[in-house]
Order: C-alpha cells, then structure tokens, then sequence
C-alpha cells in the first residue's frame, strides 16, 4: 500500500468562536483501518482548542501481517490561530514517516499573515532541502492538510455543510483539496465502529497544480480515479461527538474503494477533557 495513500486516507482522510473558560477542550479519538477484512492499520488523533489556538496532531501505524509485511509509520501535527471558526492560520506544521527503517522529516513554518517562512527536509538525519530551494509559485497561499481539514470540522458545526476548498502544499507539490457534501446518513454501530447516530457524508477530491506530478496517475491520484470509475469517490462521515455546543464535527468513518477492494477507516474510541472514554463496549449514542 502506497505510504501517500495512507497519509491522505487519515488527513483527508480529518470551531467555537468563544470558549469561556482558559482550559482547551481535548478530543482524543483512534481509528482502526481494514483493507479487504484485514485489519491493516491503528491511529490516534487529537484535538485541542482555545478560543484563539489549535492544535492538532495524528500518529499512524501499519498493524499486524501487514506490518511485518510493509514496516509504515508516522506522526503529524499542526498548531495555529483560529482566526475564525472556519478559519484556521497555521504557525507550524511536520510530518515524519518511517518507511523500512528510513525516517524523513518535513518541517513548516508560517507568518502571522499565513506565508510559508520556513520549510527543510530531513532524510536519514541530512537536511536535503529547504525553502529557498523552492518556486516560489509552489506554496504561495498554502496551507496544510490538518489545518484545512480542521477548518471543514468546525465549519460543519454551524453550516452543517462541509463544501469548501483549501490549496495544499506538502513539500513537492501543491493541490486544492475539494470538500463536497454528499448528504446525511445514519450510521449503527457495529463491531468495528462504535458510532451510532447521524453524520454529515463529504467526499474528498484532489486536484493537482504545480510540482513533481506524474503525467500517469500515482499514488492518491490513482486511487482517487479508481473510486471515481466505481462511482465511489473517497468519502468521510463526519459528526458530532461530543456534548459541547461549540465543538466541531468530527471523522468516524472513512471509505477508500480501489480496484482491489474498499479500505475503511472505523472509529474505536473517543475521549473528552470531561474523562468520559466511549470504546467499542460503551456504544456511543446519538
């Protein structure tokens, strides 16, 4: 399985205005992914927010045969100001993945006005790459993949609609990300996925722009035509987990059809600054 496929299923595959009190409200929630019946992946996402602030950040591993078969990890994170709840200004943002034994290290820095200030590279332990080695065009008005899903989350908690587009750049490339709304659905909860209620459906589309693209589809892209000839373009259930009013939407469920199967990433567990942990035992109500 192709690490990017990976990463993008968990990102894309992922608030209030005002918050009284100083403390920010956590969300900690882990997902379980299944290719084909197999139980191939575990990741952890978490969530903090302030009035101003938020933080995000996603670790994710390959599980059981498949890891054996396929050593894949990584880390995620991104910090920032919420200028507004559908609006989310990244200060920092990395990624690090360890792909057999190689681990490569992306580091991003912005302005207060939102600019790409800083980025370098680190693949087994040299810097290979940093900002004034990029086109310019590549980053310019950017953002990451959490932030701009973050921005979809929160922005579903009042316009219960998660259409929106956000321009992407991950080290090599840039893309728009394109959120679409595909309606409501009420989910039960089954052995893989605890939640049980209604979630708002949006599919995720990425369109390329500037960068290293290969002229034949690869990675995301190929997958993403391979949903598209099925008519099953990857999709995420988004919903409201927790009691607080101002606390956004978020994943449970996620699917990623292939010519070779459909992969499905599950929610297993979901925990809140209130210590309340709902698990696959504990269904969680609507």
């Amino acid at each position: 399985m192709h690490k990017s496929l990976l990463v993008t299923m968990l990102l894309g595959v992922l608030s209030c205005p005002c918050l009284a009190a100083a403390k920010p409200a956590v969300h900690a929630l882990t997902y379980d992914v299944y290719a084909g019946g197999i139980h191939a992946m575990q990741a952890n996402l978490n969530i903090e927010q302030k009035q101003t602030n938020y933080k995000l950040s996603l670790s994710a591993e390959t599980y059981g045969l498949l890891k054996k078969l396929a050593n894949w990890s990584g880390v995620f994170g991104s910090e920032g100001v919420r200028v507004s709840r559908a609006h989310h200004k990244p200060k920092l943002h990395y990624s690090e993945a360890a792909w057999k034994n190689e681990v490569e290290r992306k580091d991003y820095k912005y302005s207060k006005t939102g600019d790409l200030i800083g980025y370098k590279v680190i693949e087994a332990g040299k810097k290979n790459k940093t900002k004034s080695e990029l086109d310019p065009a590549l980053f310019k008005n950017t953002t990451d993949i959490l932030s701009a899903t973050m921005d979809v989350m929160d922005d579903l908690s009042t316009k219960e609609s998660c259409t929106k587009t956000r321009t992407i750049f991950d080290g090599d490339r840039s893309f728009d990300i394109i959120f679409k709304d595909d309606g409501t659905e009420t989910l039960e909860s089954t052995k893989y996925n605890i939640y049980k209620g209604e979630t708002i459906k949006c599919t995720i589309e990425v369109n390329p722009k500037l960068g290293k693209w290969h002229e034949k589809p690869r990675g995301w892209i190929s997958v993403q035509e391979q949903g598209r000839k099925s008519g099953t373009m990857p999709t995420i259930w988004f919903a409201k987990l927790s009691d607080d009013p101002n606390a956004p939407y978020m994943p449970v469920k996620v699917r990623v059809k292939i010519d070779y199967g459909t992969l499905f990433m599950h929610l297993t567990s979901y925990k809140d600054n209130s210590g309340i942990t709902k698990t696959a035992d504990i269904k969680l109500e609507k």
